[in-house]
């Protein structure tokens, strides 16, 4: 006799076409084993399976078979994912994680929503970690029953259920599962407080899970309370281009400030700073000295100041003299270090219109020039520098604008300006610039 649900249709809302995490361990495989006992009740369910395939365990390939199996027997679609980890100073289990959860995305389609299987004892291990770190209660508030992934939802339904409780639902069933040898290294922090802590604290209190899992909703709670507070607030600071106004800042306290601040950086994708990157976001930045260009990483991000207003960018990195011959101008180039492309059009559109390039002149795109500039609608020349101050463009930004050359001639920045040698006549390209 199979044992009863540990989850209904209505603990997953309005999704109805779902992508299991699945590693094949214990919490997964009950997890997926439920979704398919409830397809078989709701047909119009639909189920997908993925798992990453980390090469870190010489049992690697045994597990991705076993994974496959058993979806075959389900009838359940399987996604395998290999990926390398490389910690580049995060640690293997940071690592893992950032590359499964990229993996994963590149698969979940836009109606899916995906399903992982933590349950209560991973929600104290969480806590306890966010603990250990110092975290405020945005940290605190551990993992939360539902969340946004990539623009579509993340689900845990297994979140308020114990790894007992789990382990007697797949004996009941008759469940096989994957046993990870790397689950009991206490190098590890995580198998630290599954292996050595939380069985003496749930010794010593038996209800210790479920009392973190209060505490944690509770931190969550306060902090959508913060969140609908500030709301408002943080709108009015905000400006087109998602820059964050800094003179009225200024009359916060330095709470209300600090919190404003990390909504503002959440919003934009940021990981939630600690408190101290805080503080240097404030005093090393937003309110550092009136000619200085301050920069503050919070990888892979930077935060910037320009016109008394504070931005967060992702660093283009382009060697300062690259030049990128372009042989077909009327195809499109694709530039370095992800700064999008560039191409030239012989029919009116939106671009610069310039004049066409003639055989014996070269083409190429570079990202700095020297000497003076003279631009179409300037009297005087000016160096580049001084042409992007008068514009407007923010410093990190310059560094990144193509700038198309004939021969040694700079014609035109795009989207910014024309240099008169490169004023269109009857004959005219236009030169346009896809960021991305």
């Amino acid at each position: 006799m199979l044992p009863g649900p540990l989850f209904s249709l209505s603990d997953l809302g309005d999704h109805r076409h779902f992508l299991v995490g699945f590693s094949g361990g214990l919490d997964s495989t009950v997890l997926l084993h439920q979704l398919v006992a409830l397809r078989a009740e709701n047909p119009a369910l639909s189920v997908r399976a993925v798992h990453v395939h980390h090469g870190l365990s010489a049992h690697a390939d045994a597990w991705l078979a076993h994974c496959r199996q058993l979806c075959q027997l389900w009838d359940v679609e399987f996604i395998a994912c290999h990926v390398a980890v490389s910690p580049n100073g995060k640690g293997v289990e940071a690592a893992a994680r950032e590359v499964r959860y990229q993996a994963i995305e590149a698969v979940l389609a836009p109606d899916e929503a995906l399903l992982t299987a933590q349950h209560l004892d991973d929600q104290s291990e969480t806590f306890l970690l966010a603990l250990k770190r110092g975290s405020g209660p945005a940290g605190l508030s551990a993992m939360p029953r539902e969340m946004q992934f990539s623009g579509r939802a993340l689900l845990r339904p297994l979140l308020s259920l114990s790894r007992t409780e789990l382990e007697h639902y797949a004996r009941a069933a008759k469940l096989h599962w994957i046993d990870d040898d790397s689950n009991t290294d206490t190098r590890y922090d995580r198998n630290f407080l599954r292996l050595t802590i939380l069985p003496e604290l749930k010794q010593r209190w038996p209800h210790f899970t479920q009392a973190v899992a209060r505490s944690a909703q509770l931190c969550a709670e306060q902090e959508q309370l913060l969140d609908e507070l500030l709301a408002e607030e943080l709108e009015a600071l905000v400006q087109p281009d998602s820059s964050l106004q800094i003179a009225p800042l200024n009359t916060m306290s330095e709470v209300r400030r600090a919190a404003i601040l990390r909504r503002w950086l959440a919003c934009l994708g940021a990981k939630m700073p600690s408190r101290e990157q805080l503080k240097r976001l404030w005093y090393e930045v937003a309110v550092s000295r009136e000619d200085a260009m301050p920069c503050l990483h919070i990888a892979p991000w930077e935060v910037r100041r320009f016109q008394g207003a504070l931005y967060l960018v992702k660093p283009v990195r382009i060697p300062r003299n690259a030049c990128i011959p372009w042989e077909y101008p009327l195809t499109p180039l694709q530039l370095p270090a992800g700064s999008g492309q560039v191409f030239c059009r012989e029919v009116p559109g939106n671009g610069l219109a310039v004049r066409p390039a003639t055989e014996d002149e070269k083409v190429s795109i570079r990202f700095t020039a020297s000497g003076l500039l003279h631009i179409v609608g300037r009297d005087k020349g000016r160096e580049l520098k001084k042409i992007w101050q008068e514009l407007g463009v923010a410093p990190w930004k310059r560094r990144t604008v193509p700038l198309l050359f004939y021969n040694e001639q700079l014609i035109a920045a795009a989207g910014y300006f024309i240099t008169q040698q490169g004023e269109p006549g009857p004959d005219q390209w236009y030169f346009c610039w896809q960021p991305e």
